[in-house]
C-alpha cells in the first residue's frame, strides 16, 4: 500500500487545491498529480505547446509551499549545466596557495562542497525542504542527456566521482514536460507516470479564462473562446496557447471591449498570433467565416 502523500491527500484534494491557485485540473490531471506524490514517481507531461504543462508544476509548487527548481532544457545542454561542475578558478587559487602540500592532500582539499557549483538536478536532490523539480521541454535536449536523468529518476541520487553518491534526503516532486518533438527513450518513460494534456474543449477553456480574468463578461468570454478554437483549427505555425487566450481576455478588459467584431480582432490579434503569415491566414478565415 502507498504511504500517505506529503503532497496531496487525494485526487479531489489535488483538484481543489490546484483550482485555488487558478489551475483547473481535469480528473485525469488531478489523479495523476496525486499519484506522482503518493508513489514518489516522476510525472512526464506531454502535449502541444501552451496547454499548461509547465504551469502544472508551478501550481503544485504554489499550493504545497514547495520550492520550484527548474531545469530548462535546450539543444547542447550538458552535465555541467544540468547537474554540477567544479569551480575551477577557485580550485586553481587554492592549489597555488597550497605551497609544498602533497597532491593527495591538495586533492582532498579542493574536491569539497566549498568548490562545488550545483545545477538544478543536484540542487533538487540535496534539498531537505519540499521541492518541485521541473525538467522543462526535455525533448529539446540531445538523446545523450537522458542518460543524466536516469540515475536521478531511478533512485533519486547522483554520483559525483570525487565525492561519492549523493542520495535525496527528501524526494522532490518531479515534473518532466515534452512537446513531443522527438520520442523519449523507453528507459526514461518506464520511470515516469504519464499524462497527456491537449487543448481544452470550449467550455473548459471558458472556465479557465473567466477564472483568470473575472472582470471579463460571460458573453465576451464565449466569443473569445470561439475565435481561439477557430484559429486552432487552422494550419498555423503557432496555435494560440491557453496563456495567450488569457492574455487576450485581459487585453479586452483593459480596452473595455465587449464585442469581437472584425476590426477589434484585427487590432488585437497580435496578442494571440506571433507570425505575420498566421495573422494573414487567420483574418482571411475569420472574415470568410463571418
Amino acid at each position: 500500500m502507498p504511504q500517505p502523500s506529503t503532497w496531496f491527500s487525494s485526487p479531489d484534494d489535488a483538484a481543489t487545491r490546484l483550482a485555488g491557485s487558478g489551475y483547473l485540473a481535469d480528473p485525469a490531471t488531478a489523479i495523476t498529480a496525486y499519484l506522482a506524490g503518493v508513489l514518489e514517481k516522476p510525472l512526464l507531461v506531454e502535449g502541444p505547446a501552451g496547454v499548461g504543462k509547465t504551469e502544472l508544476a508551478k501550481a503544485v509548487a504554489c499550493v504545497t509551499g514547495a520550492e520550484l527548481v527548474r531545469l530548462q532544457c535546450y539543444e547542447g545542454l550538458d552535465e555541467a549545466r544540468a547537474l554540477y561542475e567544479w569551480n575551477y578558478k577557485k580550485q586553481l587559487l587554492r592549489i597555488q596557495a597550497s605551497g609544498d602540500q602533497s597532491w593527495e592532500e591538495t586533492h582532498d582539499d579542493i574536491f569539497t562542497d566549498e568548490f562545488l557549483l550545483t545545477r538544478p538536478l543536484l540542487t533538487a536532490i540535496r534539498r531537505d525542504e519540499p521541492t518541485v523539480l521541473l525538467i522543462d521541454e526535455v525533448d529539446k535536449t540531445d538523446v545523450e542527456v537522458e542518460g543524466l536523468l536516469l540515475e536521478v529518476l531511478s533512485d533519486f541520487q547522483v554520483t559525483i566521482p570525487e565525492l561519492g553518491t549523493v542520495a535525496a534526503v527528501r524526494r522532490p516532486f518531479v515534473v518532466l514536460t515534452s512537446n513531443a518533438t522527438r520520442e523519449l527513450s523507453e528507459a526514461v518513460k518506464r520511470r515516469c507516470l504519464y499524462l497527456h494534456l491537449d487543448y481544452p474543449d470550449a467550455e473548459r477553456e471558458r472556465e479557465i479564462v473567466t477564472s483568470q480574468v473575472p472582470d471579463l463578461e460571460e458573453r465576451t468570454a464565449r466569443m473569445l473562446v470561439e475565435v481561439v478554437h477557430r484559429l486552432r483549427d487552422l494550419d498555423l505555425k503557432k496555435a494560440p496557447s491557453i496563456a495567450e487566450s488569457v492574455d487576450w481576455a485581459r487585453t479586452l478588459v483593459a480596452l473595455e471591449i465587449r464585442d469581437l467584431d472584425p476590426t477589434t480582432i484585427d487590432d488585437t490579434l497580435g496578442v494571440l498570433l506571433k507570425h505575420h503569415s498566421d495573422r494573414e491566414k487567420a483574418m482571411k478565415e475569420l472574415r470568410f467565416a463571418g
